[in-house]
């Protein structure tokens, strides 16, 4: 237990770049900066984040880093809180062979699913349920949907209305009133973002005709907002 934490000391202390094998990583990623994970309590709402960014810094900085440096590196954010006894515990199991991981991605799945109890997914569909387009292209709304919907228990039709509810109005009724309206929900967000982009270009070009025609005293013609 003593040499355990010791190497997770270690890696704490020089941020997880200092395992010789992960330094002859990708070109790419051996030369990029990527943040590396907050400090992880045991706190249930951040336990998505701290996973997320464990995933991209070990993808892009430790790629080829043995399995258990990997664990053990993720085990070095693990401190405070209801955090302390779980890595006590997963120290031990792992010192004693009770327990062997053969990626880092089923040590990542234990842990979520050791700290989300059920909550993020509470708190994921709330966030849903919450979201509106409102000024927001539909790019960045499909985007911030996503991140919700994930974890959120949504799916299917059921993810589907979420989505239609939140959008704004009019490309809302657009779609819905189309031909053949989108059924699945990668339909809603390919068609709603080419709609909401072809109205904002359309109102880009408005503009550019309305300043070319300022001190032409022609009659200024406004069109319905789409959204």
């Amino acid at each position: 237990m003593a040499a355990m934490q010791a190497q997770i000391q270690a890696l704490l202390a020089v941020g997880g770049a200092g395992t010789g094998s992960a330094a002859t990583g990708s070109n790419m990623g051996s030369h990029m900066e990527v943040a590396k994970p907050a400090i992880f309590n045991g706190e249930a709402g951040k336990v998505g984040g701290f996973v997320t960014a464990c995933r991209l810094y070990l993808r892009m900085k430790m790629r080829e880093a043995m399995v258990e440096e990997q664990v053990f590196w993720i085990l070095s954010h693990v401190q405070g809180g209801s955090a302390d006894t779980w890595k006590e515990n997963v120290m031990e199991e792992l010192e004693s062979g009770e327990v062997e991981y053969e990626m880092a991605e089923e040590f990542l799945t234990s842990l979520r699913k050791e700290f989300s109890g059920g909550e993020e997914e509470a708190v994921k569909a709330a966030e849903l349920r919450r979201m509106e387009q409102g000024g927001k292209t539909m790019e960045e709304y499909v985007q911030e949907f996503k991140r919700a919907a994930r974890g959120s228990g949504y799916e299917g039709r059921l993810l589907v209305e979420e989505f239609k509810r939140g959008m704004n109005g009019g490309i809302r009724r657009k779609l819905m009133e189309a031909e053949n309206p989108p059924t699945s929900i990668e339909q809603w967000y390919r068609r709603a973002t080419a709609l909401d982009r072809n109205w904002r270009e359309s109102k880009r070009e408005e503009e550019r005709l309305r300043k070319k025609e300022v001190g032409g005293g022609g009659p200024k013609q406004e069109r319905q907002s789409l959204p």
